[in-house]
């Protein structure tokens, strides 16, 4: 599988490191490359870029459009602040392709968490608008980066993950690609309108996070 996986902070890097090693060709897409190498700096719960780079020398480093149109499926691994406006940019380069969108709608302005979509919209929504004629699978974005790759760090993996799409086929694809991943336990929401409860989940998620002082965690469904 050829992928392109946009945006090179945490969710990036763990997509890209995870896909490398499942033996696919990775290209991971940025702004700019030049500035992405030279970044030295340590990220937000990441080590810098540039570093991460020279350790994964598997993985390509292109400009968003490029990675884009010469990768058969794409994970938007983007900060929601930045993500609508970044894909719609790609409009062409993504178009017939399947769209793995793993941000969401998070606001801190105001010093506390806000979605700046919520209850009747949301990101992934305006990410399916916004690109007609790419098939957009909303998954992983309620877990931590870790979890969403090695589903077993936690519990053995005995936790589930949610999609939601318009596309049958295209969610069909994602769900192989996360049993690569080790996810045994999958919960299809259906359309892309359900994409409005996985972004609403995420303030519970950071309140679960600050209470128990780790983002080794994930939700179970029992019945």
């Amino acid at each position: 599988m050829v992928v392109a996986v946009l945006g090179t902070g945490m969710v990036g890097q763990a997509h890209a490191e995870r896909m490398a090693e499942l033996g696919h060709e990775v290209t991971i897409g940025t702004r700019s490359v030049k500035k992405a190498l030279a970044r030295m700096e340590p990220g937000r719960m990441t080590e810098p870029f540039g570093v991460w780079a020279k350790k994964h020398k598997t993985v390509k480093v292109a400009a968003f459009s490029d990675a884009a149109r010469h990768s058969e499926h794409i994970i938007n691994a983007l900060s929601g602040q930045a993500a609508l406006k970044v894909l719609k940019s790609l409009r062409s380069e993504l178009a017939g392709k399947v769209l793995v969108d793993i941000s969401n709608p998070l606001d801190f302005s105001s010093g506390e968490l806000k979605l700046f979509f919520v209850n009747d919209d949301s990101l992934g929504e305006q990410i399916q608008k916004a690109l007609p004629a790419t098939y957009v699978v909303k998954a992983f974005n309620t877990m931590n980066a870790t979890v969403q790759v090695n589903p077993k760090s936690v519990a053995s993996g005995d936790h589930h993950l949610f999609v939601a799409g318009n596309d049958k086929k295209a969610k069909a694809e994602v769900a192989k690609l996360a049993k690569s991943y080790g996810w045994k336990n999958i919960v299809d929401l259906g359309d892309i309108k359900s994409a409005r409860g996985m972004e609403m989940i995420l303030p519970i998620w950071v309140n679960l996070f600050g209470i128990m002082g780790t983002a080794q965690f994930n939700f179970k469904i029992v019945e």
